[in-house]
């Protein structure tokens, strides 16, 4: 398997395009200090809006995206998990100003919008030679695999105890 080197929080173009050239400058370094060489990726952790909406241009830059879920929708609905909480988010629910807890299950609307729009922009410009996932715990919830099956990702991490969950989800996805 090779080592994939993944950039966070980017939201413009110059922090990859910057970012990749010094990893890649030290990634030579080392390559000459130990006479051998290896293949590797290079890719984004996209976590802001604005990423998404530039997904094009991201793609031409890297091997692979990943969606960080948690940080998406932190970013996009504007509520910091830690202050959402347990009691915020509940009163959302019970009161029906949400259906759900959109850091437990997807929010198709929002966050799976961008999400489906960077897809399509990323393959656009790259097709299926670019790698795109999600990590976080939207990985191992069955509705958010199949949102996630259908706008086209390639994969799904999540916690160690919501494998079987994801692998079974991500199967029965992929028979529909």
């Amino acid at each position: 398997m090779l080592p994939y080197i993944e950039i966070p929080i980017v939201s413009e173009i110059n922090e990859i395009v910057i970012t990749k050239e010094h990893i890649i400058d030290e990634i030579e370094k080392v390559f000459e200090e130990k006479g051998e060489k290896i293949d590797y990726k290079i890719g984004t952790m996209i976590e802001l809006p604005r990423a998404c909406i530039i997904a094009d241009e991201i793609a031409k830059e890297v091997d692979f995206i990943s969606f960080g879920t948690n940080d998406l929708t932190q970013t996009t609905f504007g509520y910091s998990r830690d202050d959402a909480g347990k009691e915020f988010l509940e009163y959302y629910v019970q009161n029906k100003v949400l259906s759900h807890d959109p850091f437990a299950v997807l929010d198709e609307k929002g966050v799976g919008s961008l999400m489906k729009m960077a897809v399509e922009k990323a393959r656009k410009i790259k097709g299926n030679e670019i790698e795109i996932s999600i990590c976080g715990e939207h990985g191992g919830e069955p509705r958010s695999i199949k949102f996630c099956h259908d706008i086209g990702i390639d994969a799904v991490s999540c916690s160690p105890f919501r494998v079987a969950i994801a692998r079974l989800a991500a199967a029965q996805a992929a028979l529909e």
